[in-house]
Parts: structure tokens; C-alpha cells; sequence
């Protein structure tokens, strides 16, 4: 699977990931092709858990959301992947089932976002939470989780401990590796100010891969 963490620190929000995609016990690594696995939609950065399938779907359905994507609190990150669940079944065949016993269709996606608003995850019967401090998901994320606790008080900013938390769910997890996508933006001064709706803006400077292998 991967990892991929949240964090928030200060005045800084950091969002990582792994580069690693495997199809069963088959690896295909950042050497044979460029696994970017967060996408920018206006002022957010988003990544996925889950099947490969997942990420080219939400960067479609997302981007194409245009103002009625918004997700600068919790109750628009709900509001906004209720929407993308109808949109999922309607468009592109989302299967809902996972157990007998399921209380709602699931939607089949583990998601982080990250916005200058704050860090959110999101999981599969649309439970938002909002993060004060951190979260991972993936099949490395315990490992991330540990290190990150571990590291928080100490680093210097979000970015650090991003990086320490990404770093150690690659050291451990067999499903995931380096190199790392490490994106850090500004947190707005004031979180629970009134969200505006989202638009296209540039990526940020500083979005860019780290790990074996240079800067690209």
C-alpha cells in the first residue's frame, strides 16, 4: 500500500507520501515510473490509501467539482465527500460493499487533505476528523504514527516531522520507499475563519520529491 502523513505545527502544514505502488507481490518503484500520490486542488493537497484505481478517479472528480469542492473545515470536507461518493456510484461504478453488516455504503477510500486551514482525514463511510497535531494512513502508517509522536515536541516545523514520519513507514513497511513527496504551505492565521470556495493556484515551491534520489 504506502504511507502518507498530516501534520500541523506552529504555523505550518505539511502533507508527505511514499512513491511506491505494488500489485500484489509485484513492486513498481519511482525508478520505472514518477508515483506522485498527492494532488493539488485549489489551495488543498490530497492523497490516497487504497487501490491505485482511486487516484486518477479523485483527480478527475475533484478538479471538475470546481466551487462546489470545498474543504476548509470539517463540515465541508464532509459536505464535499458525500458529494464525491453520489459521484463515485453515478460515474464510475463505485462498488459500496464491504460487510454484511455495514451501516452505510462505504466509499472505499482512506484520504488525508491538507490546506492552510488545516489537516483532515477522511475515511470510508465519510467520518471526517480534524487533526490538531498529526495522522498517517497506508499500510505503513503505525510506524510513521510512532515516529512522528516521538519527534514532534523536538523538530523543528511540520515539514520535519513529515518527513521523519514518511521516512520511517518506508524503513519498515514493505510497501513502501523512497523517494518522498513533501509539500509545506503557511497555515492561515486564523483556522475557523469562514472557508471561501476553492480555486486553481500555482503549486507550491516548495513541492518536490526527497529521498535516494536528488531534488526533482
Amino acid at each position: 500500500m504506502t504511507t502518507c502523513v498530516v501534520v500541523r505545527k506552529d504555523n505550518q502544514i505539511a502533507i508527505a507520501a511514499d512513491s511506491l505502488v505494488t500489485f500484489g507481490d509485484t513492486r513498481l518503484s519511482n525508478a520505472y515510473e514518477a508515483n506522485l500520490k498527492i494532488f493539488q486542488v485549489g489551495d488543498s493537497y490530497i492523497t490516497l490509501a487504497g487501490t491505485a484505481a482511486h487516484f486518477p478517479v479523485m483527480r478527475k472528480l475533484l478538479t471538475e467539482m470546481g466551487e462546489e469542492c470545498r474543504l476548509s473545515n470539517r463540515e465541508e470536507v464532509f459536505a464535499t465527500y458525500s458529494r464525491v461518493h453520489q459521484i463515485l456510484k453515478e460515474n464510475y461504478f463505485l462498488n459500496t460493499k464491504e460487510d454484511e453488516d455495514d451501516p452505510y455504503e462505504s466509499s472505499q477510500i482512506t484520504s488525508l487533505v491538507a490546506n492552510p486551514h488545516g489537516i483532515f482525514g477522511i475515511y470510508s463511510y465519510r467520518e471526517v476528523f480534524s487533526f490538531d497535531r498529526f495522522w498517517g494512513i497506508g499500510s505503513g502508517r503505525n510506524f510513521a504514527l510512532g515516529a512522528m509522536y516521538a519527534a514532534y515536541d523536538s523538530a523543528p516545523d511540520a515539514r520535519a516531522i513529515a518527513e521523519i514520519g514518511v521516512r520511517a513507514g518506508a524503513e519498515f513497511d514493505k510497501s513502501s520507499s523512497a523517494p518522498f513527496q513533501i509539500i509545506s504551505v503557511a497555515m492561515q492565521p486564523n483556522i475557523d475563519v469562514p472557508a471561501s470556495p476553492v480555486r486553481a493556484s500555482p503549486p507550491a515551491a516548495d513541492d518536490r520529491l526527497s529521498g535516494d534520489q536528488p531534488p526533482q
